[in-house]
């Protein structure tokens, strides 16, 4: 048999010589910071924000970041199930929650503390999710919100859904996604920006780049030098931010919810770090180390904005110590509550409400964790 291996070979090179070059489109991602880590601020970006604003912007991170810490305390003592703390994201979610209004709907995943606390869900309300109650999940009102998204990268295709409806029904609220930066390697995700793109639904994604699906680096999840740049393939906008900047971020939220309410979907990236485990299920010091980690405490998201509203003589030691008292008063009648509804709840329900006609097997479990056998059974 003759080989005409080099003559393909030559005539594939005069094609692609010969072949006419136009460039059809070009890209550019915007990154944005308003407050650096070395307290540097563009006040040309500031955002129109009141004093009494910008204290709250405050108080609702340290606030996250308390519920945060006495959540791991009551896990480590057996009262939660596990746990999956935002400590290190706070700015992130405050600054995009706290540009929504309260008619938009907050599409949450699994660490979205932040966020679903500004948008007006109790703190007890959270605890209770983590205590395995289903009641934990409701939005205060019965609208504006989905319950947390366990599996990676689903919310986003909801979200998605919810811009396009409201986008139908004719009226301007915006559905608001987050998701982490390893969902970008799931299909639901480009599916989800594809989607909203083709129908200009009303939707805002949040992707929390804070360099660690678990244990797997950001290296290892994208070849790309940003995950904004993935909203280009969908032909949406998406843009960059310092995620540990609540100012740059609540800027940015604010232009992206103005663009979505005009149907023009936008991916936001948050420049972030997952400052404690990605659940109370992890070990982080086994692929993290030490030195990376002290590099982002530096960077941390309420010193950095503390030192912001120290300089403006926003915030003095009287003032700290009042939202650090309110915060803990809060937490622990949030506690309290929680506790009681649990102490209200029968355990048995976990197996009535599963299926309309329980099946033998359950039947058999029911009846013998009722009698007091720990639901252990014969076989």
């Amino acid at each position: 048999m003759p080989s005409y291996t080099g003559s393909r070979i030559n005539t594939l090179e005069h094609v692609r010589i010969a072949m006419a070059r136009e460039e059809v489109a070009e890209f550019t991602i915007e990154s944005v910071r308003v407050l650096d880590a070395d307290e540097t601020v563009d006040d040309g970006l500031l955002p129109e924000l009141s004093d009494e604003a910008l204290l709250d912007l405050y108080e609702a991170m340290k606030r996250s970041r308390r519920l945060d810490e006495r959540a791991i305390a009551l896990q480590r003592r057996g009262e939660l199930g596990t746990y999956a703390p935002a400590i290190g994201q706070e700015a992130a979610q405050v600054g995009t929650a706290y540009a929504m209004a309260d008619d938009d709907w907050i599409v949450p995943s699994f660490r979205e503390q932040p966020a679903l606390l500004v948008h007006g869900t109790p703190p007890d309300r959270i605890l209770q999710y983590a205590l395995g109650m289903e009641e934990g999940g409701e939005i205060p009102g019965g609208e504006g919100g989905l319950p947390p998204a366990i599996p990676v990268g689903t919310q986003p295709l909801h979200a998605a859904g919810i811009g396009w409806g409201e986008r139908l029904q004719g009226r301007e609220n915006v559905a608001v996604t987050y998701f982490g930066d390893g969902a970008t390697s799931e299909g639901d995700v480009y599916e989800a920006l594809n989607f909203a793109g083709v129908y200009d639904a009303q939707t805002v994604f949040v992707c929390q780049n804070n360099r660690y699906a678990i244990s797997t680096g950001i290296e290892k999840q994208t070849a790309a030098e940003t995950l904004a740049q993935k909203a280009i393939a969908a032909g949406i906008e998406g843009i960059q931010v310092d995620g540990n900047d609540v100012l740059g971020v609540y800027r940015v939220a604010q232009e992206a919810l103005d663009l979505a309410r005009d149907g023009e979907p936008v991916l936001i990236e948050a420049l972030t770090y997952r400052r404690s485990m990605h659940t109370t299920s992890d070990d982080p010091t086994v692929y993290r180390e030490r030195e990376e980690e002290a590099e982002w405490e530096a960077r941390d998201p309420i010193v950095r904005f503390q030192v912001f509203l120290e300089d403006r003589d926003l915030l003095d030691e009287g003032t700290k110590a009042e939202i650090d008292e309110r915060i803990e008063s809060e937490l622990a009648e949030a506690i309290d509550r929680a506790r009681e509804a649990r102490d209200r709840v029968d355990p048995a329900d976990m197996f009535r409400f599963v299926y309309d006609d329980l099946p033998p097997e359950l039947e058999a479990q029911l009846e013998a964790f009722e009698g007091g056998a720990g639901g252990e059974t014969d076989g």
